[in-house]
């Protein structure tokens, strides 16, 4: 049963310890990953266009997601009436930091990529904090031997960008590239809104690789459940968050800030849907950058985002209480 593990030894509240994601142990090991879910940091920003900063990211979020840890042996919602994480049924390890190489691009991505290749081996699901959304092309790189995914992508941003002045693997490139790769089937992009970083063409080369792209208004339109229905179910997904798909007003911790985003709600109750339609394969949540994050309210949205993820597909795996 689960239980509370402050009933006996140390209370160990968040801010005492070593600050991993959601205090879950550490794996330095990535030879003997034994876990359901791996949490890999991905601190690059050089691809950014404007505000860097996103390098500072996954130890935010960790730092928030400490928050999310008070040992009551999983988290229960009583809306669901479930509990979920919990302890005794799942594993969580956090692996560190891919090694980044300071104005190297291609070691430094290679290094992302061979720390998902890690995780995957191991069978555990890949979460892996960003880092600007760049981070995103060695992730999904990682899955080229694997059964092929479709990519659910939540940005306010196309990022179908192929080339500008020679730049090719930049926070504008991630989901082009993604799109050449044969084990890429297609792609559900959500949030993408007004003057954006993207050109006419780019659509029609996101549409032509098999896209549906919605606005935020669109999206509320057609209501979580609507939008659920146009994804292709039964499939495999990999799951790319970019954290300015949020309204700048709950997420103004971002290089690229665009008013007019999502809330917390309308992406969580997809997500929980999300999970119900296939198998989530991997996970990255990028951009988010803690010198412009006020109050530290952009990284506790990305962890608590987050943990509720994890627990919703586990629990859809049976792996609650």
């Amino acid at each position: 049963m689960t239980g509370n593990a402050y009933d006996s030894g140390r209370l160990n509240l968040p801010f005492v310890g070593h600050c991993t994601f959601g205090k879950q142990p550490v794996c330095l090991d990535w030879d003997n990953i034994d876990a359901d879910a791996a949490i890999l940091g991905a601190p690059f920003d050089m691809g950014t266009q404007y505000r860097a900063g996103a390098r500072f990211g996954p130890r935010a979020i960790r730092e928030a997601s400490t928050l999310f840890s008070f040992g009551h042996g999983g988290a229960y919602d009583h809306e669901d009436d479930v509990t979920y994480l919990p302890v005794e049924k799942v594993r969580l390890v956090d692996v560190g930091d891919a090694d980044i190489i300071h104005t190297d691009t291609v070691k430094s991505h290679d290094n992302i990529e061979w720390g998902v290749r890690k995780i995957l081996d191991a069978g555990a699901l890949p979460v892996v904090l960003g880092g600007d959304h760049s981070v995103h092309i060695p992730c999904i790189r990682a899955f080229s031997d694997r059964e092929p995914v479709h990519i659910v992508h939540v940005d306010a941003h196309l990022d179908f960008v192929d080339e500008r002045h020679g730049v090719r693997y930049g926070h504008g490139n991630p989901l082009r590239r993604a799109s050449e790769m044969d084990h890429v089937t297609g792609f559900t992009q959500l949030g993408i809104r007004n003057v954006s970083s993207s050109n006419r063409d780019d659509y029609a080369a996101a549409r032509a690789a098999g896209s549906d792209i919605l606005s935020v208004r669109q999206f509320r339109k057609l209501g979580p459940e609507g939008v659920l229905a146009r994804v292709p179910a039964g499939k495999r997904y990999y799951l790319t968050i970019d954290i300015d798909g949020f309204d700048p007003s709950i997420a103004p911790g971002t290089g690229t800030p665009s008013h007019g985003g999502f809330l917390y709600y309308e992406i969580l109750e997809f997500l929980q849907g999300l999970v119900t339609r296939g198998e989530v394969a991997g996970i990255d949540l990028v951009e988010v950058a803690p010198d412009y994050d006020r109050d530290g309210t952009t990284a506790f949205l990305a962890a608590q985002l987050l943990m509720n993820l994890l627990g919703f597909i586990f629990h859809a795996q049976g792996k609650s209480a």
